[in-house]
């Protein structure tokens, strides 16, 4: 698609400050003798550096943008998280190749993804009660536009609450003018096949709408371990511009995946047994086994379902009046189920002890194996609104937004037969779950929570030195309330937890010639921890307690500093930022075994420093040939001693976990308009996985090649294309990220004296070598 409003002579630079630099005055005046139009159209390839890995930006803050010319030439079931992943700071942990396991995380600057918003076009992607993003639900790559990625600061208006690590901001592709669309079809290893269509409208008759919808539907075996991932989705569009200006639209995505699971590795494990052996899951049923069938991969199989709104609205007002808005919604529900054992007699519900006596299949010496279905049912909705008001130099705004969700997490259990088979793998409702003799379900978990958040914010954007120096200004209130309720006997019934924080920011960038720029931002964040830290959790084989909510919970608050050069021309874009953050109450997060079942939650690392500097460049299209060069340095260190079991652990100074020292990646693309191709390469260092530092995880190198023909038009057939996608070509085996840190892997003796015991981390391990073939058309 063509862009406009992009200048090829400087980043930054305004259309009347560009012909002041360019231009000579004009003799005299002159005086038109007619109407006169110019067509501008702007080729994208021409206007991204790197491959569509680097664009000018002139905000006075780190972003960096994914264009839609990069997106098109990878493996179209790749997601966001992996399509930025070249990008400076971003360190993406997965567990398979081709994007479709939910098992995958990012962290930007060594702060974890449940630090990081995600927006569709101004809505919130993030899941309310843990803050985490799931980007295989997102959207089909096909669809997206762009896909940028800002490392330091959220917007002021941006609808999200955890956003220290920065704002991935989604935008679909604008509907076509013209009906037609698009077909993908795709197969590739392990047994991977995928289909795909979208179908443009084009102006529906003389109402200035026009939308697109699309299809897909991919499958694709476990590169490791028994298992097969089955996902339906759609995405759709429906735009109306009008005026100068004006537009509304209406989009959405609707997901549907039932996935299976990859077990995370210890580092011993790791090193025992690599990518086989007792690393995956069994693919038979057997009750004898050593696990007793606990480790059967049909009991961890992951159904789940979203869906996602938006209504974003822009009318232009009178005397520099704007209007923007956006409605949102969204729900979903998904199980998390694992294997795991229950005694048929002596059983508790809560702190409660129960009489009754189960008769279960899969029984040995009085245990049986079960399912232990964790459910999360959530809906959301809210919206965004804001009146800008442009007067002479400033740009004044004034907004307020308002969000409401509804979140029930249940544990069931669910018996399982002699033969392996448990029904109902969504894990709802009465009928599947194992019945105690008063005719109630036997539950490990029970609790609803709603939260309500209200945030009034108010900004001015200060334009001088005709728009060379821009100075920029915020304030946002926010306040959040949850009311929550643990049903669970022996818990307390009510969890309810109030914050009021106030969040000022400011900003300026200097244009200080046609191709240099500088720019300085400082903004402040916080977040509340994971609803989980509210509620008591109980073991019901014995009524202990397994965790003890609170809600005297102190939230996390950071103030972040950024200070950045920029240099842009005709063939050259690159910038280099300094960043530093102050972090207290530092929440990280982590995975815990809960009855079987593996939940989210977050930890109190204390005080957090982080220091470093991003780098990325790259070149325009040069001879067809685009490089692209992106790297980090970071330096994220441990502020105090953390409490632990009633004595402290000597942290004070250890390196953060998650948090590599060096990364750097590199990317070189060939395209001539028919032959092209992808070559990129990521380097990732060594990441602690414990606060004590006393295990981690090794740096790895992974490389991905594309390499593709695109034809002429034929026909009805529009630019057909086929492509090969080569993901880990070199088939490295690495870990890929820290799944769940730990206070510490080895004994250690506190500060008070106390011998604190080990616990070891798990580890995500990356997907292997994978090949996949796609054939594509417009039409």
């Amino acid at each position: 698609m063509a862009r406009t409003g992009q200048s090829r002579t400087g980043t930054g630079q305004s259309g009347r400050a560009a012909l002041r630099a360019g231009s000579a005055p004009a003799p005299g005046p002159v005086q038109a003798q007619g109407a006169e139009q110019i067509d501008v159209h702007a080729d994208p390839v021409a206007l991204h550096a790197g491959g569509g890995l680097l664009r000018p930006q002139d905000a006075p803050k780190a972003i960096s943008v994914v264009g839609s010319d990069f997106i098109a030439r990878q493996a179209p079931s790749a997601t966001a998280f992996d399509l930025v992943a070249l990008l400076p700071g971003a360190n993406v942990a997965s567990s398979d190749p081709l994007g479709f396991s939910p098992q995958t995380n990012i962290s930007v600057r060594g702060l974890n993804g449940d630090a990081i918003g995600y927006v569709l076009e101004g809505a919130p992607l993030n899941d309310i009660a843990y803050y985490t993003g799931y980007p295989s639900q997102f959207a089909d790559s096909e669809n997206y536009d762009s896909i940028a990625l800002q490392q330091g600061a959220a917007d002021l208006d941006s609808p999200v609450l955890n956003a220290a690590g920065g704002l991935m901001s989604l935008r679909f592709r604008t509907p076509a003018e013209k009906a037609g669309g698009q077909v993908d079809i795709s197969y590739g290893s392990y047994d991977t096949n995928r289909e795909f269509i979208r179908l443009d409208s084009g102006e529906i008759g003389k109402t200035g709408l026009r939308g697109f919808v699309s299809y897909s539907h991919g499958a694709s075996d476990n590169w490791r371990g028994p298992g097969r991932d089955v996902r339906q989705h759609v995405d759709f569009k429906l735009q109306k511009d009008w005026g100068h200006g004006n537009t509304a639209s209406l989009l959405g995505s609707w997901n549907q995946a039932i996935d299976s699971y990859y077990p995370q590795v210890s580092k011993e494990g790791w090193a025992q047994d690599g990518i086989h052996g007792a690393n995956n899951l069994a693919k038979r049923y057997d009750v004898q086994n050593e696990a007793a069938g606990t480790d059967y991969w049909r009991l961890y199989r992951q159904p789940e379902r979203t869906l996602y709104l938006a209504a974003p609205v822009e009318l232009h007002l009178t005397h520099g009046l704007t209007l923007k808005a956006t409605p949102y919604a969204q729900g979903a529900y998904g199980n998390a189920p694992g294997g795991t054992q229950i005694p048929t007699s002596g059983l508790y519900n809560g702190t409660q002890p129960l009489a009754d006596e189960l008769t279960l299949p899969s029984t040995q010496d009085g245990w049986a194996t079960v399912r232990a279905d964790y459910t999360q049912r959530s809906y959301r909705s809210g919206f965004t609104t804001a009146m800008e008001w442009k007067r002479g130099v400033n740009d004044l705004v004034l907004g307020y937004w308002y969000d409401y969700s509804d979140d029930n997490e249940k544990q069931q259990f669910t018996a399982i037969s002699d033969g392996g088979y448990a029904s109902n793998i969504w894990g709802n409702g009465g009928g599947s779950g194992i019945h105690l003799s008063d005719g109630s379900l036997l539950l490990g978990t029970n609790n609803h929570t709603i939260t309500q958040t209200n945030a009034l914010f108010l900004g001015d954007r200060l334009s001088l030195l005709h728009d060379r120096l821009l100075l920029t200004a915020g304030f946002k209130e926010v306040m959040m309330t949850r009311t929550g309720t643990n049903a669970m006997p022996g818990a307390a019934y009510h969890a309810n937890t109030n914050s009021a924080v106030p969040l000022p920011r400011l900003a300026a960038r200097f244009q200080i010639t046609p191709h240099h720029q500088v720019f300085f931002s400082a903004t402040t964040n916080f977040r509340t921890p994971a609803e989980t830290a509210l509620y008591d959790v109980f073991d019901p084989t014995s009524g202990q307690t397994e965790s003890k909510g609170t809600t005297n919970v102190k939230n996390e608050y950071s103030i972040s500093e950024e200070l950045g050069y920029r240099y842009a021309d005709d063939r050259f874009v690159g910038s280099v930022t300094l960043f530093n953050y102050n972090f207290t109450n530092r929440q990280v997060e982590t995975l815990v075994s809960q009855n079987g079942s593996f939940v989210q939650s977050t930890m109190n690392a204390g005080g957090q420093t982080s220091r470093g500097v991003d780098v990325e460049f790259g070149l325009r299209p040069w001879h067809h040939l685009s490089p692209y060069v992106s790297g980090e340095y970071l330096h994220a260190t441990i502020d105090n001693d953390i409490a632990a079991n009633g004595d402290l652990l000597p942290t004070r100074g250890k390196t953060a976990v998650r948090s590599p020292t060096l990364q750097a990646a590199a990317g070189l693309t060939y395209d001539d308009g028919h032959f092209f191709g992808t070559a990129t390469v990521k380097y990732t260092g060594h990441q602690y996985a414990t606060f004590m530092n006393d295990e981690r995880m090794s740096d790895h190198v992974t490389g991905n090649l594309a390499v593709g023909y695109r034809l002429a038009d034929v026909a009805m057939l529009h630019k057909p294309e086929f492509r090969m996608n080569f993901i880990n070509i070199s088939n490295q085996h690495y870990l890929s990220g820290v799944a769940d840190p730990t206070l510490n892997a080895k004994d250690t003796t506190g500060r008070y004296g106390t011998t604190l015991a080990g616990s070891a981390p798990d580890y995500y391990v990356g997907g292997g070598f994978a090949a996949l073939f796609t054939a594509s058309t417009g039409f």
